[in-house]
């Protein structure tokens, strides 16, 4: 039996913004130019990883060796200036309405997100007031291991201070599904991305939906299945 839930942690791209495009756009315009493939398709695959971990991913497959500190550091800050030269990423169409439902619930929402990008976090206040407070964010800067490892969904409990039966995750990417079941945390998959529904599924998804609106309108038949 589930016991009574009290959190729902939100990653943050493809969920509560529509910023996946732009940053999938970047990662393979920036690779490009240091004559790396990295196409947007695999992008989607890597994303909520750390931006240090897709770098040596690519890097030990194109070059045969990982990327040094200085050359991880130098393309993610051209792939940040590059993400940031894009227009404004929009509110993904329903997540303010569910946040009002999760929030209506007495539900605490968090963010956890591999993103290290300030002007991402600092939006999330301007998109979302009210709803996230910065001690419950766990982001790029918080952890060693960035998803698929459990470890962001592990540390976003225990800065919740509840335990994985009393929180769900919501994620749109494979990587994230993975971590959040990893965590042995309840994962609400929200298709918003390219990939075929079954690439989510076979991670171990509980449940999916195929937009945050669709996901808003069904919440409470959602939240009282799973109560």
């Amino acid at each position: 039996m589930r016991k009574k839930l009290k959190a729902v942690l939100f990653d943050m791209d493809g969920v509560l913004f529509n910023s996946m495009p732009y940053h999938s756009e970047a990662w393979h315009q920036v690779m490009k130019t240091h004559g790396l493939d990295l196409s947007r398709e695999e992008a989607y695959m890597h994303e909520g990883r750390t931006g240090a971990s897709t770098i040596n991913i690519v890097f030990q497959r194109e070059l045969g060796k990982e990327a040094t500190q200085e050359e991880i550091e130098s393309i993610y800050h051209e792939k940040s200036i590059l993400f940031n030269s894009y227009p404004e990423a929009e509110r993904m169409p329903g997540a303010w309405e569910l946040l009002q439902k999760v929030k209506s619930e007495g539900l605490t929402p968090m963010v956890v997100t591999g993103s290290g990008q300030l002007s991402l976090l600092e939006r999330l206040e301007h998109n979302f007031p009210g709803m996230f407070h910065k001690e419950l964010m766990v982001t790029a800067f918080d952890v060693k291991y960035g998803k698929p490892n459990p470890e962001p969904y592990l540390m976003g409990l225990q800065k919740a201070g509840v335990k994985a039966n009393e929180a769900i995750v919501v994620e749109n990417a494979p990587l994230g599904v993975r971590a959040g079941v990893a965590a042995g945390i309840f994962t609400v998959a929200v298709n918003t991305g390219p990939l075929p529904d079954k690439v989510l599924l076979d991670e171990g998804a509980n449940y999916l939906f195929h937009s945050m609106s669709d996901f808003s309108k069904n919440w409470k038949d959602f939240y009282q299945a799973i109560k």
